[in-house]
């Protein structure tokens, strides 16, 4: 505990491709946060290995600690968002050497998710004080009928911005008095990437796959396609496998489009009078729409609300749009951004006052109906 609060001092890491966010919170109020982007001169965007990556973050975490005061030896709990395991229930899982041994093995050598893991159970390690993972991208709550497609070899999973998702649906049920894991909610996550959930009642028991091509395009995504067209155009010798992946989850949707990943850039071209760009702007709401519209299927109709968070819920455009499409479905409310750091430390506190209980990882997946 700090001198000046009785609440825990929690250390919150949270490595993702582009960006690394540091958070220190005393209890779920932060003293302070700060992203890196991949890329510049504070973050190099490439590393020989995963290891010399995890010595410069490390250095890098001790460095803005001492900036501000803090010294690894005042951290109460070190959490990170998590990565490289096997398909878990969402919530705190405390690092053990199971999991701490699962981020060699899973997901490939160089993706730094693993990292949040990996130096958040080396503290413990060295500190003596408890780590955990809140809600990582492993996370898969969902109902049998969700999983399978017309192909028996072609399983859907659960890609989902879990994090930010999960904490925007806490704080509405927090701030409405009411219990998550009483409630139906439609949560979208609109970003770069754009998730679309079905919440029942706590769980996520189905949504678009933000990574192999579900759902609406989205700044950066192509999102579902045709899969005649689509197998035309891998066949036609113009793409290599790898061109045509980065095409679809990288260079696709808004970037394919209009050049830009940028909302505001976007609807400053309609705004100037361009046709096409207005085209796909209303394309990508559309489908966003739709895909929400899903959800509230998948839920039965019995919807208390519809969240919308993520970068671009800040668009005026955008959420005015949904919210006539979307309004006779369900109250809607907005939570503009991402709280992904809030999410982690939000997460342990709950666990720490008893709301709700850790798991114990064990590097069996939780769910066992199929073969994932």
């Amino acid at each position: 505990m700090s001198e000046s609060s009785s609440q825990p001092v929690i250390l919150v890491i949270n490595f993702g491709s582009t960006s690394t966010k540091i958070g220190v919170f005393e209890g779920e109020d932060a003293v302070f946060t700060k992203s890196y982007d991949h890329g510049t001169e504070e973050y190099p965007k490439k590393f020989a290995d995963l290891e010399e990556h995890r010595a410069f973050a490390e250095k890098l975490i001790e460095g803005l600690l001492a900036e501000k005061g803090y010294r690894l030896e005042d951290v109460d709990v070190f959490v990170g968002r998590g990565g490289a395991q096997v398909f878990i229930e969402s919530g705190a899982y405390l690092i053990n050497e199971i999991m701490y041994d699962d981020t060699f093995k899973i997901g490939g050598d160089r993706h730094p998710g693993k990292l949040g893991t990996q130096i958040s159970w080396g503290y413990s390690q060295k500190y003596g004080k408890p780590a955990y993972i809140v809600n990582g991208p492993s996370v898969d709550e969902f109902e049998d009928a969700a999983r399978l497609t017309g192909l028996k070899e072609v399983m859907r999973q659960s890609r989902i911005h879990t994090l930010n998702q999960k904490e925007v649906a806490y704080r509405y049920a927090r701030e409405h008095d009411l219990k998550y894991r009483e409630l139906n909610l439609i949560v979208c996550h609109m970003g770069g990437g754009i998730s679309i959930t079905a919440h029942k009642r706590g769980r996520m028991v189905d949504s678009n796959d933000i990574i192999e091509g579900e759902g609406p395009m989205s700044p950066t995504r192509a999102g579902a396609l045709p899969a005649m067209p689509l197998l035309e155009l891998a066949y036609s010798g113009d793409y290599k496998h790898e061109d045509l992946v980065i095409r679809l989850v990288a260079k696709g949707g808004l970037i394919d489009h209009l050049g830009t990943a940028d909302m505001r850039e976007a609807e400053k071209m309609v705004a100037e009078g361009d046709g096409y760009a207005k085209i796909v702007l209303e394309s990508m709401f559309y489908q966003i729409a739709k895909q929400a519209g899903a959800m509230a299927v998948v839920l039965d109709g019995q919807v208390d609300a519809i969240l919308f968070t993520g970068g671009m819920a800040r668009s005026d455009l955008l959420v005015d749009y949904l919210t006539a499409k979307l309004a006779w479905i369900a109250p809607i409310f907005t939570y503009p951004g991402e709280f992904e750091l809030q999410g982690l430390a939000s997460g342990i506190m709950r666990v720490l006052r008893g709301e709700e209980d850790a798991h114990e990882y064990t590097g069996k997946d939780v769910w066992t109906g199929f073969t994932h």
